[in-house]
This record gives structure tokens, C-alpha cells and sequence, in this order.
């Protein structure tokens, strides 16, 4: 059983690629977020767009994690950037749930060239403490691989560090 739970949302895959590599670097759990929304093709690239203008919040579907989300060391979440802002199924989750959540770390996932570090704070607001680690990754970019072994090297450390203080 895990100590560390990366959790996410992918509405085409490049998230979910990208959890799944992290999860198996840091041998962590791996729980997807679904809000049942069909966000498919254009009609939902324009939909998941709105949303994250909007700030909307869906009812998401009930995620199974291996223990509570307050016995892991650090949960890891996921999203893709849409508008500018988190996914609408990430913000649920941390409006639902953040508060529960002491250690967070944040990949984010995007298609431009901007690295959107404001979105980190936007997240951190539901949260009791700001969180540890984040990446901005570009699926197929250059330095996409560089920057996700730094999030892991910088996560691995965080890590290390904390098991230091217990």
C-alpha cells in the first residue's frame, strides 16, 4: 500500500499519460477523477473551456482510494489547463475535498507555450497549506521529460525531507 496517491482528470489522455508515469516512478496509487460530463470531441473542448471560465463545479463520481485521503504523505494531483484555470473536475475535488489534504503537489498539463504557474495559487486556495511541489508540463514538448524527472527529483526530496522529520 501506497503513501503517496496521485490523483487526476484527462478529458484526452495527455494527463493520464502523464500520471501514469509518475505514479509508477513514485510506486503510488492512481485514482482518476470522472464527472460524468461528455467532454469529447469539439463541442466538449468548448464546454470544458466555458467551465473553467465560469469556475463550474461538477458533481464528481465517488473515487475509491486504498485508506483515507488524510493517511498519505503527499497526494499529487493532475489536470489539464483550460482557459487559464484548472479542470472543472480537479477544482470539484478541491472544493469537496481539499481541506482534507495536508502534503499536495500539482501536475499540470497544458498545450501552450505558458507555463500558467498562477494556477497553482488559484488551487492552493482550498487548501489549509500552500503545496509542496508542481510541474507545468507540454505533452510532446522538448522538455517535457526534463521537467517531469525535476518534479520527481524535487518531489523524491520533499519526501526524504519529511520522513527526516518523523
Amino acid at each position: 500500500m501506497s503513501d503517496i496517491l496521485c490523483m487526476y482528470y484527462s478529458r484526452t489522455g495527455n494527463t493520464k499519460t502523464a500520471m501514469q508515469e509518475l505514479a509508477a516512478a513514485l510506486d503510488a496509487e492512481l485514482v482518476e477523477l470522472k464527472d460524468g460530463v461528455n467532454r469529447s470531441g469539439v463541442r466538449g473542448f468548448l464546454r470544458s473551456g466555458m467551465d473553467a471560465m465560469r469556475r463550474t463545479v461538477e458533481t464528481l463520481e465517488p473515487i475509491e482510494t486504498e485508506k483515507p485521503l488524510t493517511n498519505y504523505k503527499l497526494v499529487i494531483l493532475g489536470t489539464p489547463v483550460w482557459a487559464g484555470r484548472c479542470s472543472s473536475a480537479v477544482r470539484s475535488f478541491l472544493q469537496e475535498q481539499g481541506h482534507l489534504l495536508t502534503d499536495v503537489s500539482y501536475v499540470l498539463l497544458r498545450g501552450g507555450n505558458a507555463k500558467y504557474e498562477e494556477i497553482y495559487s488559484q488551487m492552493d486556495k482550498y487548501l489549509s497549506q500552500p503545496h509542496q511541489t508542481a510541474v507545468s508540463l507540454r505533452a510532446g514538448s522538448v522538455g517535457y521529460h526534463f521537467w517531469q524527472e525535476e518534479f520527481l527529483r524535487r518531489t523524491r526530496a520533499f519526501l526524504e525531507g519529511r520522513e527526516c522529520q518523523n
